[in-house]
């Protein structure tokens, strides 16, 4: 078997699993009251967050979206599921960006309420985000790729 990975989604996808690593990380340095340490792990889950969406949101743009390329009869499955993930990716996001502003503007009451919630929706963001990806690019071979640019423009 001769697997081939795409470079763009693989990396993408390694930025988002190295977010979800640095959230775990950091919810273990919170509980063991490592607040300075807790800080700056959850700031580079975030660096690690944007990194993907810059990479995420540039192939989209300019290289385009990968259409699955499975079996027919279960791609309404995978649409399916790429809502639900598309959904929770959203919510993850807002909530991320919430939480991280509570955390440095001091509002520890607000920050701990809503920072477990972010935590989990981030984990399923990123183990769907992962199903995604392996669902695309290592069970099936993705089908048409097509940019943003070409479906507007023509070209």
């Amino acid at each position: 078997m001769d697997l081939q990975l795409p470079l763009l989604p693989t990396l993408s996808t390694s930025f988002i699993v190295l977010s979800a690593i640095c959230v775990a990380i950091g919810w273990y340095l919170v509980a063991k009251r490592n607040i300075e340490a807790h800080k700056k792990t959850m700031t580079l889950a975030a660096i690690f967050a944007i990194i993907f969406f810059l990479i995420y949101a540039s192939r989209t743009v300019f290289v385009g979206n990968t259409a699955f390329g499975g079996p027919d009869d279960i791609k309404i499955y995978y649409t399916i599921f790429l809502i639900f993930h598309i959904t929770l990716a959203t919510v993850g996001a807002i909530l991320g960006i919430v939480t991280l502003l509570y955390g440095y503007k001091n509002n520890l009451d607000k920050h701990r309420k809503i920072g477990p919630v972010t935590s989990i929706v981030w984990f399923f963001t990123a183990i769907t985000g992962v199903a995604v990806y392996l669902l695309l690019y290592v069970f099936y071979h993705g089908g048409e790729t097509t940019s943003v640019i070409k479906a507007i423009l023509g070209f």
